[in-house]
């Protein structure tokens, strides 16, 4: 079981790293699809600032309804892709949301007590989740999307 404190950095640490993989990419290459059937590097990163809003939901209404073990709702990420305009977004928008999210869940986070990390909520489909799994859900969310983005950057080069 990790601390707050430990569980808040290497939370916010994924801000950084996402700014870092994309951080020389032009607007053509970000839009680019060169891996078959697969998102673009854009759509890669309107995908992780989606979920960010999504996660941080999760952790505040845990936070939040402790006493009434909260309803945390699945999100379809090819509907959000979809509907909401993943190819018409700026990448610098996206990544001072999910800079902005995770400042925010940070301090959150560093100000509860190791006890909080225990409360629950109800996922829809996946069942009774804890505070800290969610959170690290969150932290992992980046690391494996970034896997992503450098196997789009490796085709580009290519």
């Amino acid at each position: 079981m990790s601390s707050p404190q430990e569980l808040a950095d290497q939370y916010l640490a994924g801000a950084a790293q996402v700014r870092a993989a994309v951080a020389d990419l032009t607007r053509e290459q970000l839009a680019a699809r060169p891996v078959a059937n697969k998102w673009s590097t854009l759509e890669v990163v309107c995908h992780i600032s989606d979920f960010e809003s999504i996660l941080a939901d999760r952790m505040k209404r845990i936070i939040a309804l402790a006493s009434e073990v909260p309803l945390l709702m699945s999100a379809d990420e090819t509907l959000l892709a979809k509907e909401l305009g993943y190819t018409r977004r700026d990448v610098a928008e996206e990544l001072t949301l999910i800079e902005v999210t995770r400042k925010q869940m940070a301090r959150i986070i560093r100000g509860l007590t190791p006890e909080q990390l225990q409360l629950t909520g109800n996922h829809n489909k996946r069942g009774l989740q804890t505070l800290e799994k969610v959170i690290q859900l969150a932290i992992n969310h980046i690391p494996h999307h970034l896997t992503f983005i450098g196997e789009k950057r490796k085709a580009l080069e290519a």
